[in-house]
């Protein structure tokens, strides 16, 4: 029976091997233990469209379980709003939350290989810090990414993408996202 090693992800390394040391040596850290890290990565879609047909909804789902790798969950309406046409208990979202090497794995794919993608695209502002180093962005379709193929897209769907980190400080949150190769816009 072969044994199988299971590799650490290129953007995971490079947080222990490199990005540590720096953040420890800018901000002055006593200890490791201090360094920011990424914590989660939280996806959502909102699909209201779900209600009247259940098969887009399930075709925003697998879309979304093929970029994340993770089979989402469906966000159901807390109560019913008539002026909206919602009941209460209708499917109104998904939402992945992924943690360790997907996290990372999705977060090299985002930074690498979608945001280069996007169409005039100049960065992100680094005005979407929460006050407590997380970090919400906004991505108007799901076709950058490349396991979506866009002759199968039915509909052009955006999705919210929050990056939580354990930093006290926005100034310390954005400092880790841009030495993991978080593109924002340049001053």
């Amino acid at each position: 029976m072969a044994t199988q090693t299971i590799t650490a992800p290129r953007l995971q390394d490079k947080y222990h091997k490199e990005i540590k040391k720096t953040l420890m040596s800018e901000f002055q850290y006593k200890n490791f233990m201090q360094v920011p890290k990424i914590e989660k990565v939280i996806i959502n879609i909102g699909a209201k469209e779900g209600q009247e047909d259940i098969k887009l909804l399930e075709r925003f789902s697998d879309e979304l379980g093929a970029i994340t790798g993770q089979k989402p969950i469906t966000i159901r309406a807390k109560k019913s709003i008539s002026a909206f046409k919602l009941r209460q208990g209708s499917p109104i979202g998904l939402k992945v939350t992924l943690r360790g090497m997907r996290m990372y794995e999705f977060l090299d794919r985002l930074f690498n290989i979608a945001m280069p993608r996007i169409r005039d695209f100049r960065g992100y502002s680094d005005n979407s810090f929460d006050g407590r180093g997380n970090y919400s962005l906004g991505i108007q379709e799901q076709t950058i990414f490349p396991e979506i193929k866009y002759d199968e897209v039915k509909k052009i769907k955006g999705m919210d993408i929050t990056i939580v980190t354990n930093a006290k400080t926005n100034e310390e949150a954005k400092r880790l996202l841009e030495l993991l190769g978080f593109p924002f816009k340049k001053s």
